[in-house]
Protein backbone atom coordinates (compact mmCIF):
# COMPACT_ATOMS: atom_id res chain seq x y z
CA UNK A 1 0.00 0.00 0.00
CA UNK A 2 1.47 3.08 -0.97
CA UNK A 3 0.46 6.38 0.38
CA UNK A 4 0.42 10.38 -0.65
CA UNK A 5 2.74 12.19 1.49
CA UNK A 6 3.39 15.42 0.37
CA UNK A 7 3.49 17.92 -3.09
CA UNK A 8 5.31 20.81 -3.77
CA UNK A 9 7.05 22.90 -6.95
CA UNK A 10 9.95 21.98 -8.42
CA UNK A 11 11.68 24.64 -10.88
CA UNK A 12 14.23 22.44 -13.18
CA UNK A 13 16.35 23.30 -16.11
CA UNK A 14 13.65 21.46 -18.03
CA UNK A 15 10.86 23.53 -16.61
CA UNK A 16 8.07 23.82 -13.55
CA UNK A 17 6.99 20.59 -12.52
CA UNK A 18 4.73 19.71 -9.20
CA UNK A 19 6.92 17.00 -7.22
CA UNK A 20 4.73 14.80 -5.24
CA UNK A 21 5.97 11.99 -3.00
CA UNK A 22 4.81 8.32 -2.10
CA UNK A 23 5.54 5.66 0.31
CA UNK A 24 4.54 3.02 1.42
CA UNK A 25 4.72 0.70 4.53
CA UNK A 26 8.15 0.25 4.66
CA UNK A 27 8.99 3.87 4.67
CA UNK A 28 10.22 3.20 0.55
CA UNK A 29 9.88 6.53 -0.98
CA UNK A 30 8.50 7.06 -4.77
CA UNK A 31 8.02 10.64 -6.18
CA UNK A 32 6.04 11.42 -9.05
CA UNK A 33 6.61 14.44 -11.09
CA UNK A 34 3.98 16.23 -12.64
CA UNK A 35 2.77 18.69 -15.67
CA UNK A 36 -1.01 19.66 -16.06
CA UNK A 37 -2.11 17.57 -13.92
CA UNK A 38 -5.03 16.80 -12.95
CA UNK A 39 -5.71 17.10 -16.86
CA UNK A 40 -8.17 19.82 -17.53
CA UNK A 41 -7.40 19.50 -21.64
CA UNK A 42 -8.29 16.22 -24.01
CA UNK A 43 -4.90 15.49 -24.62
CA UNK A 44 -3.29 12.07 -23.77
CA UNK A 45 -0.82 12.45 -20.56
CA UNK A 46 2.42 11.51 -21.41
CA UNK A 47 3.98 9.31 -19.05
CA UNK A 48 7.97 8.13 -18.44
CA UNK A 49 8.66 5.42 -16.01
CA UNK A 50 11.96 5.66 -14.72
CA UNK A 51 14.00 3.34 -11.92
CA UNK A 52 16.48 5.19 -10.26
CA UNK A 53 20.04 5.07 -11.68
CA UNK A 54 22.28 7.16 -9.72
CA UNK A 55 25.07 6.56 -11.46
CA UNK A 56 23.21 7.62 -15.03
CA UNK A 57 21.29 10.28 -13.55
CA UNK A 58 23.01 12.28 -11.08
CA UNK A 59 26.43 11.64 -12.16
CA UNK A 60 26.28 11.01 -15.95
CA UNK A 61 27.57 7.73 -16.84
CA UNK A 62 27.68 6.66 -20.08
CA UNK A 63 27.61 2.94 -19.40
CA UNK A 64 23.72 3.31 -19.86
CA UNK A 65 21.00 5.66 -21.54
CA UNK A 66 19.24 6.28 -17.77
CA UNK A 67 20.13 9.90 -17.53
CA UNK A 68 19.83 10.70 -21.25
CA UNK A 69 16.13 9.03 -21.14
CA UNK A 70 15.10 10.73 -17.88
CA UNK A 71 16.02 14.83 -19.31
CA UNK A 72 14.78 13.88 -22.31
CA UNK A 73 11.40 12.50 -21.16
CA UNK A 74 11.04 15.71 -18.46
CA UNK A 75 11.78 18.06 -22.13
CA UNK A 76 9.16 16.10 -23.89
CA UNK A 77 6.24 16.47 -20.94
CA UNK A 78 7.03 19.93 -20.80
CA UNK A 79 6.33 20.94 -24.11
CA UNK A 80 3.36 18.31 -24.56
CA UNK A 81 2.15 20.30 -21.45
CA UNK A 82 0.49 17.26 -19.89
CA UNK A 83 2.00 14.33 -18.15
CA UNK A 84 4.27 12.70 -14.98
CA UNK A 85 7.57 11.00 -14.72
CA UNK A 86 7.24 8.14 -11.82
CA UNK A 87 10.57 8.01 -10.32
CA UNK A 88 11.09 4.61 -8.80
CA UNK A 89 13.37 3.64 -6.26
CA UNK A 90 14.50 0.73 -7.91
CA UNK A 91 18.02 1.06 -8.47
CA UNK A 92 19.82 -1.33 -10.85
CA UNK A 93 16.49 -3.15 -12.14
CA UNK A 94 15.74 -3.48 -8.72
CA UNK A 95 18.80 -5.21 -7.47
CA UNK A 96 19.99 -2.30 -5.44
CA UNK A 97 23.26 -0.41 -5.61
CA UNK A 98 25.68 -2.44 -4.58
CA UNK A 99 25.16 -5.25 -6.74
CA UNK A 100 24.38 -2.98 -9.56
CA UNK A 101 28.08 -2.18 -9.24
CA UNK A 102 29.71 -5.95 -8.43
CA UNK A 103 27.29 -6.73 -12.11
CA UNK A 104 29.71 -3.37 -13.38
CA UNK A 105 32.43 -5.14 -12.46
CA UNK A 106 31.99 -8.35 -14.07
CA UNK A 107 31.30 -6.25 -17.25
CA UNK A 108 34.21 -5.04 -16.69
CA UNK A 109 35.62 -8.31 -16.88
CA UNK A 110 33.98 -9.13 -20.43
CA UNK A 111 30.70 -10.08 -19.45
CA UNK A 112 27.21 -8.43 -20.67
CA UNK A 113 24.49 -7.07 -18.45
CA UNK A 114 22.21 -9.94 -18.24
CA UNK A 115 25.38 -12.45 -17.61
CA UNK A 116 26.71 -10.10 -15.26
CA UNK A 117 23.66 -10.29 -13.35
CA UNK A 118 22.92 -13.90 -13.64
CA UNK A 119 26.65 -14.89 -12.40
CA UNK A 120 25.15 -12.75 -9.05
CA UNK A 121 22.34 -15.03 -9.06
CA UNK A 122 20.01 -12.34 -9.54
CA UNK A 123 17.66 -12.29 -12.02
CA UNK A 124 17.80 -10.09 -15.00
CA UNK A 125 14.88 -7.81 -13.90
CA UNK A 126 13.72 -7.43 -10.58
CA UNK A 127 11.59 -4.82 -10.67
CA UNK A 128 7.77 -4.16 -9.81
CA UNK A 129 5.27 -1.48 -10.79
CA UNK A 130 2.10 -2.31 -8.69
CA UNK A 131 2.74 1.61 -6.76
CA UNK A 132 2.02 3.02 -10.52
CA UNK A 133 -1.29 2.53 -10.02
CA UNK A 134 -1.69 4.64 -6.58
CA UNK A 135 0.62 7.59 -8.36
CA UNK A 136 -0.85 7.46 -11.26
CA UNK A 137 -4.79 7.53 -9.85
CA UNK A 138 -3.54 10.55 -7.03
CA UNK A 139 -2.90 13.07 -10.63
CA UNK A 140 -6.12 11.44 -11.83
CA UNK A 141 -4.54 9.13 -15.16
CA UNK A 142 -5.81 5.84 -16.09
CA UNK A 143 -4.73 6.23 -20.04
CA UNK A 144 -1.71 7.65 -20.87
CA UNK A 145 1.09 7.67 -24.05
CA UNK A 146 4.04 5.84 -22.50
CA UNK A 147 7.42 6.34 -23.21
CA UNK A 148 9.56 3.29 -22.86
CA UNK A 149 11.35 0.95 -25.33
CA UNK A 150 10.22 -1.85 -22.50
CA UNK A 151 7.61 -4.23 -23.60
CA UNK A 152 7.14 -5.64 -19.87
CA UNK A 153 6.41 -1.83 -18.79
CA UNK A 154 3.74 -1.63 -21.09
CA UNK A 155 2.02 -4.90 -20.12
CA UNK A 156 2.70 -4.20 -16.75
CA UNK A 157 0.78 -1.03 -16.56
CA UNK A 158 -1.99 -2.54 -18.76
CA UNK A 159 -2.37 -5.66 -15.42
CA UNK A 160 -2.64 -2.83 -13.03
CA UNK A 161 -5.57 -1.05 -14.91
CA UNK A 162 -3.65 1.88 -16.65
CA UNK A 163 -3.93 1.74 -19.86
CA UNK A 164 -1.22 2.22 -22.05
CA UNK A 165 -3.23 3.91 -25.26
CA UNK A 166 0.21 4.58 -27.23
CA UNK A 167 3.76 3.57 -26.52
CA UNK A 168 6.47 6.03 -27.74
CA UNK A 169 10.13 4.92 -28.43
CA UNK A 170 12.86 6.40 -26.50
CA UNK A 171 16.21 5.91 -28.09
CA UNK A 172 18.31 8.64 -26.74
CA UNK A 173 21.89 8.54 -25.21
CA UNK A 174 23.83 6.23 -27.58
CA UNK A 175 27.52 6.27 -27.22
CA UNK A 176 30.42 4.28 -27.67
CA UNK A 177 30.22 2.49 -23.88
CA UNK A 178 26.66 1.60 -23.98
CA UNK A 179 26.15 0.27 -27.05
CA UNK A 180 26.83 -3.49 -26.02
CA UNK A 181 24.32 -2.72 -23.03
CA UNK A 182 21.64 -1.54 -25.13
CA UNK A 183 22.16 -4.29 -27.55
CA UNK A 184 21.55 -6.66 -25.13
CA UNK A 185 18.43 -5.46 -24.16
CA UNK A 186 17.06 -5.35 -27.95
CA UNK A 187 18.26 -9.18 -28.36
CA UNK A 188 18.37 -11.01 -25.26
CA UNK A 189 15.88 -8.84 -23.40
CA UNK A 190 13.33 -8.35 -25.97
CA UNK A 191 12.79 -4.58 -25.88
CA UNK A 192 11.69 -2.54 -28.47
CA UNK A 193 15.62 -1.56 -29.26
CA UNK A 194 17.14 -2.74 -33.82
CA UNK A 195 20.55 -2.71 -34.47
CA UNK A 196 20.01 0.48 -36.73
CA UNK A 197 19.12 2.47 -33.63
CA UNK A 198 22.39 1.91 -32.19
CA UNK A 199 24.53 3.07 -35.42
CA UNK A 200 25.21 7.25 -34.61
Amino acid sequence: MYQFIAKAKLPTIHGDFDIHVFENQDGQEHVLLSVGLPNQTDKLPLIRIHSECLTGDAFGSLKCDCGPQLNAAMQAIQVHGVGAILYLRQEGRGIGLTNKIRAYALQDQGHDTLQANLLLDLPADARSYEMCREMLAHVGISQAALMTNNPNKVNELNQIGIEVVERIPLIVGVNQHNQDYLSVKGAKMAHFIKPDDLQG
